[in-house]
C-alpha cells in the first residue's frame, strides 16, 4: 500500500547575516511544498527566506494550483491587507512580469484583481514591482493578484517539490 506524501516539519536553520530564519511548518498539496509564512518581509528577503529552507517564492503554474492558493490564503489573512508574496515581479522590466524561475507570466494564467496591476507611487515613487495575493472574504474568480512595492513588508508563501522517498513523498 503506497503511504500518502507528507510534509514534516524543517529544522530551524542556523541564523546568518544575510537571511532571516525561521521554523518551517510544510503544508502538502497538488506534489507540491508549501509554507505560508508568518512572518513580514519585503520581497527580497521572503525570497532569501524561502531559498535558505530549500525552496522559492511560490510559482502558479495552474488554476487549480491557484483554487488551492486561494483558499489557503483566505484562511490565513488576519486582516484585509494581511497578503502574501508570491514568485511575480516586473523590476526588470515594466509590464514584463517575470516568475523567480525566470519564465514569463502566461496571460491566460494570471489572476489580478481588478484594476490591477496598477503600479501606484502612493508608498514607494519607485513603484509596486511584486505581486501579493489574498483577499480576505475570499475571490470566487480566483483573482486575487496585486502589485505592491516590494518594499512594504508582507508574508509569502514558499514552495518545493516533495521528495520520494522509500516509503513515503515528503518535503525534505
Amino acid at each position: 500500500m503506497m503511504v500518502p506524501p507528507s510534509c514534516p516539519q524543517t529544522p530551524e536553520p542556523e541564523p546568518s547575516d544575510s537571511c532571516l530564519k525561521k521554523k518551517a511548518f510544510w503544508e502538502q498539496g497538488l506534489g507540491k511544498c508549501y509554507y505560508f509564512s508568518n512572518t513580514y518581509s519585503t520581497w527580497e528577503d521572503s525570497r532569501c527566506s524561502c531559498q535558505t529552507l530549500g525552496g522559492d517564492l511560490v510559482k502558479i503554474d495552474s488554476m487549480e494550483e491557484q483554487k488551492f492558493l486561494e483558499e489557503k490564503v483566505k484562511n490565513k489573512m488576519r486582516i484585509y491587507e494581511d497578503r502574501f508574496w508570491i514568485g511575480l515581479t516586473d523590476l526588470e522590466e515594466e509590464k514584463k512580469w517575470i516568475w523567480v524561475d525566470g519564465s514569463l507570466l502566461n496571460t491566460s494564467l494570471s489572476f489580478w484583481f481588478e484594476g490591477e496591476p496598477n503600479n501606484v507611487i502612493t508608498e514607494d515613487p519607485a513603484g509596486e514591482h511584486c505581486v501579493r495575493m489574498g483577499t480576505k472574504k475570499g475571490a470566487n474568480d480566483l483573482k486575487c493578484w496585486f502589485d505592491k512595492s516590494c518594499n512594504i513588508p508582507q508574508r509569502s508563501i514558499c514552495e518545493k517539490p516533495a521528495q520520494t522517498g522509500h516509503l513515503q513523498d515528503v518535503c525534505v
